[in-house]
């Protein structure tokens, strides 16, 4: 069988989990991830030769297994679920077609329909989990199930507000020395606070002051 083409990409985790990198960690990063699809697990070798160095920011993405090869879990784990998916389309097209004393009321598109509506709504909440855990880590503030409860009922559109607001606004906090007032996640959420600007402005480093040179002027020596 040939090599899968693909790998389903979450554009809001990635997002998430690449916040906090430039544009450059970034680019190196999806090269792994494409490298790791297409060859498997990677060595050393592999991912100096697209990082130059270690990076520790896209090193830190990759898991090491006992033999050193270096792997991201979660593609991983995507590419294993799209495979055992693939597989079982197939076996389900192969019982079909043995099918021959069917009911003439049997519908064949009509179960096709449901296991992919079961897949998709399991598919959501595994993203929208993983959205959370990763806001979660950088936020941290209350209670996380409170939290969790409120998060997994916000619609997508304002989930993606959050993945983008949520660590800007911890960072604002950080920034300003403001931790204490940071508002637990959960009434972050239930106050809309994604809808604030960022509430402390960033300090400005004084310049040091240059001394005052006195003019010279020839009346002061008459």
């Amino acid at each position: 069988m040939s090599k899968d083409p693909a790998f389903l990409f979450y554009s809001s985790d990635f997002l998430t989990g690449t916040m906090f990198m430039d544009n450059d960690q970034v680019g190196k990063f999806i090269r792994l991830m494409c490298a790791q699809h297409q060859k498997g697990r990677l060595t050393e070798k592999d991912m100096l030769k697209i990082c130059v160095t270690h990076d520790e920011d896209i090193f830190s993405k990759f898991a090491v297994d006992e033999a050193g090869l270096y792997y991201n879990e979660r593609l991983e784990e995507e590419v294993t679920k799209r495979k055992a998916y693939s597989e079982s389309r197939r076996n389900n097209r192969k019982k079909k077609e043995d099918m021959s004393d069917t009911s003439l009321s049997y519908v064949p598109h009509m179960e096709n329909e449901n296991e992919n509506e079961v897949k998709d709504e399991v598919n959501n909440k595994l993203i929208v989990k993983n959205e959370f855990e990763q806001l979660w880590g950088n936020y941290k503030k209350g209670a996380r199930k409170v939290a969790w409860e409120r998060y997994e009922k916000l619609s997508q559109s304002v989930r993606s507000q959050i993945v983008i607001h949520a660590p800007q606004f911890v960072q604002n906090h950080i920034e300003a020395d403001k931790e204490d007032y940071l508002p637990h996640f959960s009434s972050y959420i239930s106050k809309e606070r994604w809808n604030d600007e960022l509430p402390y402005k960033p300090k400005l480093i004084e310049q040091p002051t240059q001394p005052t040179q006195k003019r010279f002027n020839i009346a002061d020596y008459e």
